[in-house]
Parts: structure tokens; C-alpha cells; sequence
């Protein structure tokens, strides 16, 4: 089998080493030992964790390049069948099936501290920043102050900034060296948590209570920012980041949940609708529910999970309330939800039907509008040009008669016109040429004595 080689894709590693040996794994370990050594060499190499290094730049290619062969089921068999070559010649054929991927199909790791959707595990192909502008976020600790106000700022006007979860924050977790709240199902608790850190809480729940649904919620009154986080527990007792929600403003509070009721619950990406706002405001309406994303966990099993809130203020610590319920106290709101869930969706549906007639009706209406002033510029013409002929028949004759002047013009008539032949006898008709005017100065004083 071979083991290493050269990589054509710009962004893929120089020299294919055995993933298995990228990885510090043996070929039998599981998903989960995998993945498990897949975040620990990330977040050692991360180019946010080594701005200088710039070898750990193409280590964590490296690391993030043998992960996406050994996550992915069908890609693991065919290299452990024929190694890089008949994978190589394989994913070949698919080329430009997946903008992600290079041309040996370098595909890109999951984002280690990136943004998360409820819902979606770390470690799945991050399909959810694969639409355009979703994997636009910032580390704030990056930023520096002017560029953090610049951010608050803009926040503040209602544009959506996503921010990364702090890679320290992260490491802890999974080196298992955070300090871990219990938090009974049935009960609350609040705190304020710094910026770019994280309270972590412990939530046991029975198999009773995971057959009924768990539900945790996280809200703030005072409108602070924070991340609802979701881990899972690692083969060496850390925990790695599974499941990630942005708090949202509803009403006077932020808030964010996440609910494990058995059936599919869906969760709402604010920034589907503000690109789709900046895209076409006029139609940004039938985009409002596009930005439902479903929620692919929808229960938990038995036992302690651990759940985090995440200060993500651009400046002062975040205050919370958190809460762990089991959904058998709130069985008829779990209903209602799951009735508007179906019910929105249905909408969602209506509206992608709706906005095609909605479009074709609006180019209809401006063909019209546009033909209705054509119209009525035509019979003002019309009726101008009528004007005009009927002003064209009469007796008197035209001094001027501008286009448009219609029977306005100055004439006169044939009777009452001023002669041009003095030989009419009238005074008007005598020879003014031997009048005297005041203004005359060289007089012939002969004429005048004659």
C-alpha cells in the first residue's frame, strides 16, 4: 500500500502521509477515537493558535485532510483497500462535485471553532457554511479594540456578526480541566459569564425523562450576546464541541434552545434573511422562513450531558438565565410547538409557489404601468395634433404659429391690416422720411427756407 506521495490541490498537503499515522490511530479504532484525535491535533495546529508558525499551517491541512478520508465511511474502505491510489483515482471522476474539495478530494474539515448550528455535529462535512457567506465569522480576540468597536457597532445596527468560539475555551473542554455546574432537570440557574469564556453545566437525566424530551434554554434580559454549547464526552474523559446556538432577540430578551423532544425541531439562521434583505429587499418577505434549519438531533439518551453558556458580548460580561426542563411537565406546549413547526413549514412551502406568481404578477404590472403612461403620452399627442387642424381653418392669416401654440397665435385680418401703399390718402400713408425728430442733428437749413 502506499503510503505517501505527491498532492496536486493547492490547499492539500505537499506529501500524502498514511492518515492512520497523521492521526496517531490504529486502523481498528472507531469513529469516535478518530474523531477524538481529529480535534485534539486541530486545535494543536489551528492557524488561529499559531499566527506565527506558519508549519502549522500545513500540519493542520494535513490532519484536517486525513480526517475527511478516515470520517467518511466509503472514502475509509476504498483507502484501506488500495491505499491512495485507487482512492485518488476514484474521487477523480467526481471532480467539481463539491466546491470543498481539491482535485484528490481535499475536502475541508470540519470547522473547529467556527460557527456550529444547532443541530449539526461538528465533524459532518459542515454542510451548514457551505451556503455563501455562512462561514463569515471573526475571532475577537483578533480583532484588537477599533476593530471590536467597528463590530459592536455594526452589531448594534442589526447587521449579523458571527463570532468563533475561543480556542482556549475549547482545549480546556477537551482536556476535561473545566469546572462542571450540576444542574438538575426542573431547575435554573443564572450567572454572568466574561467575554470569550464559558460556564460549564452538568445535566443528568433519567431513561424516563429522555423518553419525554429534555429542553434547555438559555435567556437574558439584559439583551446580552451568548452561545448556547452542547458537548459530548470524549474516550479520555474531555468533552468535545458537538451542537452550537447564537442567541436571537426576541421580544425584550435574547435567548437560545435546544430541544431534544423526539421529533423534528427546527431553529432559525438570522443570517439567511439579512443576506437575503441585502440581496433583494423588496422580495426579502418570502425569505423570512428560509432561514430554517432543521435540527438533526432530536434526543438525548440517558445519563449527564454537558451544556455551556458562552459570554459572546464585544465588551462587558454576559448575564443568563439557564434552565433544564423535561419536556413531560409541558406536554401540551411540546404538541403546540410540534403543530407550528408543521405548520411553518407548510407556509414555507406556500411561499416558494407564492413568490413565483408574486414575480411573474409584479412583471406584469410594471409591462402594464409602462404601457398605461405610453398610452397616455399617445393621446395627448393625439389630441394636441387635433387642436392644431382644427385651429387651421379660419379666415385670418398666421404672423407666427409655433408647433404646440395651437389657436393661441397672434393673427390679423385681412380688413384691419396696416396698408403698405401710401397712396392710400391717409395720414398714417404720408412720407415721414422729412420729419424733424429732436434726435436729428445735421438739419439742411435750405430745404427749410424753401
Amino acid at each position: 500500500m502506499a503510503s505517501s506521495g505527491k498532492m496536486e490541490g493547492p490547499s492539500a498537503p505537499a506529501v500524502r502521509r498514511d492518515p492512520y499515522e497523521v492521526l496517531s490511530v490504529p486502523r481498528d479504532s472507531s469513529d469516535q477515537e478518530i474523531k477524538s484525535a481529529y480535534r485534539k491535533l486541530a486545535l494543536k495546529y489551528h492557524p488561529d493558535k499559531n499566527a506565527s508558525n506558519p508549519e502549522a499551517s500545513e500540519l493542520f491541512k494535513e490532519v484536517a485532510y486525513s480526517y475527511s478520508i478516515l470520517s467518511d465511511p466509503e472514502k475509509r474502505r476504498q483507502y484501506d483497500t488500495a491505499g491512495f491510489e485507487i482512492y485518488s483515482s476514484i474521487l477523480g471522476s467526481h471532480q467539481g462535485e463539491d466546491k470543498n474539495e481539491g482535485k484528490l478530494g481535499y475536502r475541508r474539515a470540519p470547522q473547529v471553532f467556527h460557527y456550529v448550528p444547532f443541530g449539526r455535529r461538528k465533524g459532518d462535512g459542515d454542510k451548514a457554511l457551505e451556503n455563501e457567506g455562512m462561514d463569515m465569522e471573526i475571532d475577537l480576540s483578533n480583532l484588537g479594540t477599533v476593530n471590536t468597536m467597528f463590530a459592536a457597532l455594526f452589531s448594534k445596527l442589526g447587521v449579523p456578526i458571527k463570532t468563533t468560539i475561543s480556542p482556549t475555551v475549547l482545549e480546556e473542554a477537551m482536556n476535561g480541566t473545566v469546572a462542571v455546574r450540576p444542574l438538575p432537570v426542573g431547575t435554573s440557574a443564572t450567572g454572568k459569564v466574561d467575554k470569550q469564556c464559558a460556564h460549564f453545566f452538568g445535566v443528568t437525566i433519567s431513561e424516563e425523562q429522555a423518553h419525554s424530551g429534555i429542553v434547555v434554554r438559555v435567556t437574558s434580559p439584559a439583551q446580552s450576546k451568548f452561545k448556547l454549547l452542547y458537548f459530548e464526552q470524549e474516550v479520555n474523559g474531555g468533552y468535545g464541541l458537538a451542537l452550537q446556538e447564537d442567541s436571537q432577540k426576541t421580544g425584550k430578551v435574547t435567548s437560545a434552545g435546544m430541544y431534544f423532544l423526539h421529533f423534528q425541531v427546527y431553529r432559525m439562521d438570522s443570517t439567511v434573511n439579512a443576506l437575503a434583505m441585502a440581496k433583494d429587499p423588496e422580495a426579502a418577505f418570502f425569505k423570512r422562513l428560509e432561514g430554517l434549519q432543521p435540527c438533526e438531533v432530536s434526543a438525548l439518551k440517558p445519563g449527564t450531558h454537558i451544556f455551556a453558556v458562552y459570554g459572546d458580548n464585544f465588551f462587558k460580561p454576559a448575564s443568563y438565565m439557564i434552565e433544564a426542563m423535561c419536556a413531560k411537565s409541558y406536554e401540551e406546549t411540546t404538541e403546540r410547538l410540534k403543530e407550528i413547526e408543521s405548520k411553518i413549514l407548510a407556509k414555507r412551502n406556500d411561499l416558494r409557489q407564492f413568490e413565483t406568481e408574486y414575480r411573474k404578477a409584479l412583471a406584469r404590472f410594471q409591462e402594464v404601468t409602462n404601457r398605461y403612461t405610453q398610452e397616455r403620452e399617445a393621446v395627448d399627442d393625439m389630441l394636441r395634433e387635433r387642436d392644431n387642424i382644427h385651429c387651421s381653418f379660419t379666415t385670418e392669416r398666421t404672423l407666427v404659429n409655433p408647433v404646440g401654440a395651437g389657436c393661441s397665435s397672434s393673427r390679423y385680418t385681412t380688413e384691419h391690416s396696416i396698408p403698405e401703399s401710401p397712396e392710400n390718402g391717409s395720414v398714417d400713408g404720408r412720407d415721414k422720411s422729412g420729419k424733424k425728430k429732436w434726435f436729428n442733428l445735421n438739419l439742411n437749413r435750405s430745404d427749410k427756407k424753401a
